[in-house]
């Protein structure tokens, strides 16, 4: 995975550890836990260049969906009720998505 570059195995683990049960990710939590809230702009780009995964300029709630594997494989998908409060933390500009500048300023509050 592209984000052991940009984080350590441990922290990305605990923080994985943090949110295995459904209904238990919590987004300001796991940013905290895995270091991403810690990182520049730079590492928050290039993460947000490896969550979007159909390279849209955006991460789509399906994107959303299957956040947590972007971390480690094999790591559960969110459910529909943890994604929908994820966009919806995220989505600022109320376009059904998140881009780039919304991602960092997620991350960082």
């Amino acid at each position: 995975m592209a984000l052991h570059g940009i984080l350590h195995d441990a922290e990305i683990s605990a923080a994985l550890d943090g949110c295995k049960d459904a209904g238990s990710f919590d987004h300001k939590k796991f940013f905290k836990a895995c270091g991403l809230a810690g990182k520049s702009t730079g590492d928050l780009k290039a993460a947000f260049d490896i969550i979007d995964q159909d390279k849209s300029g955006f991460i789509e709630e399906e994107e959303l969906k299957l956040f947590l594997q972007n971390f480690k494989h094999g790591a559960r998908a969110l459910n529909d009720a943890e994604t929908k409060a994820f966009l919806k933390a995220g989505d600022t500009d109320g376009d059904g998505k998140i881009g780039v500048d919304e991602f960092t300023t997620l991350v960082k509050a």
